[in-house]
């Protein structure tokens, strides 16, 4: 069963969920219906009203909220049909990936996501990460004419495209290295700005890079490097295990891939801390009263809600793809960058910068995808489809994307 490329189901309810329901409600004349659902229904209504509060529906239209558990497929896939969205867009927690991918195949509706799926019970499978689950749907996507963009936020995200963009610009990649640097402030002693649960588990496990055609092992925080950025300057980044090394190399096998993420000195003592005392673990603990508990779940309910943190954001964000290569016969580098003020985006959607940078793009690919121009029936990473309109589009939904090369600095547009 196919429904029209028009009609959208968010699924999640965090910050991400609100920038792709504001984003959503901004083009619901090109989008039709909205639905968003999560387990509790409630988060779903407060996003809702957060939308009616900033007057940002286009036009007068449905949006509505449900209650769902998506790790159930049947009910994921009943909610699809129910609310006849030609359109899913993922941006739960990564644990339910497959769940709703699945959904999808059986419904017909096009598939985006955020992240690679992950098993709660593992952490850092076996590289690359999309072949453990997401390419394993490929051939079914296909047999179904289900269009599936995996990775479809800024990072991975917008990054794969960057680097499709340069690809195009040069004759050869040598080398991709995607640097992620928040430069902002949320004024409390301690926080992430995703899930809890999610960002740590980024971070105990090995850290993969491509490099020299193999994938390279190394430990959190071994390998640092100061990066200088446009507006956030000279930053101090790690090289990090992270979704988009995973489907780049497999595009470009004979360049380097890497990811680095900056991060301040007080933030990796206390995560030091925590990892040294078990507290980031996933594995199940009994207290001294024999009551189990995970440490890393306890963690996460102590520790701000990543959401709270907007209203007091201030600073921005830049991430950059810093992309080596040859262009008739000569070195060529070019750093494809944006910038984004956390200030800005809470102004906007109510959202601090991160999840606004990871939130808009999954709605421009909705939008492509009900034009008919990213529609293409199949499995795709981001790196795999024409980057030209999709770069277009995020200019105007606040996601600009500039380059610098031997012309200067510079907005990319096509």
């Amino acid at each position: 069963m196919s429904f029209p490329k028009k009609n959208v189901l968010i699924i999640g309810a965090g910050g991400v969920a609100q920038v792709v329901a504001h984003k959503c409600a901004q083009a619901n004349d090109r989008l039709g219906d909205l639905h968003i659902a999560s387990r509790t229904r409630a988060k779903c209504e407060a996003i809702i009203a957060s939308v009616h509060e900033k007057s940002a529906m286009k036009q007068p239209g449905v949006f509505e909220a449900h209650a769902v558990d998506a790790t159930d497929t049947a009910a994921v896939a009943a909610l699809i049909r129910k609310t006849g969205a030609g359109i899913v867009i993922n941006v739960g927690s990564a644990f339910v990936n497959i769940y709703v991918l699945e959904a999808c195949i059986e419904t017909g509706a096009a598939y985006m996501d955020t992240a690679i799926h992950e098993d709660p019970a593992k952490i850092c499978e076996t590289p690359p990460w999309y072949g453990n689950y997401e390419w394993k749907r490929r051939e079914a996507c296909e047999k179904a004419g289900v269009t599936a963009i995996l990775g479809i936020g800024f990072d991975p995200g917008v990054v794969n495209v960057w680097a499709r963009v340069a690809e195009e610009m040069l004759d050869r990649v040598t080398s991709i290295d995607i640097v992620d640097i928040n430069a902002g402030s949320h004024g409390k002693y301690f926080a992430t700005n995703f899930d809890p649960e999610i960002n740590f588990r980024e971070f105990t496990g090995t850290v993969y890079s491509w490099q020299q055609g193999a994938w390279q092992s190394n430990r959190m925080f071994e390998v640092g490097k100061t990066w200088t950025l446009p507006v956030v300057g000279a930053q101090k980044a790690y090289l990090t295990g992270h979704d988009e090394v995973h489907s780049l190399s497999a595009r470009y096998p004979e360049a380097d891939v890497r990811f680095w993420m900056g991060f301040g000195d007080h933030y990796i003592n206390v995560f030091t801390v925590l990892k040294n005392l078990g507290l980031l673990s996933e594995q199940p603990v009994k207290t001294a009263e024999g009551q189990e508990v995970v440490p890393l779940k306890v963690v996460k309910a102590v520790l701000p809600d990543p959401a709270s943190l907007a209203p007091g954001y201030t600073g921005k964000t830049c991430i950059a793809d810093v992309v080596r290569g040859e262009k008739d016969g000569k070195p060529v580098e070019l750093t494809i960058y944006n910038v984004a003020d956390h200030k800005e985006a809470f102004e906007e959607v109510g959202s601090q910068g991160i999840s606004y940078t990871a939130g808009v793009p999954p709605v421009a690919a909705a939008i492509l995808i009900a034009e008919g121009t990213w529609d293409v029936g199949r499995m795709v990473n981001a790196e795999e489809l024409d980057p030209k309109p999709f770069i277009n589009l995020l200019n105007t939904m606040g996601l600009p994307s500039r380059i610098i090369d031997e012309n200067g600095d510079r907005e990319l547009a096509f």
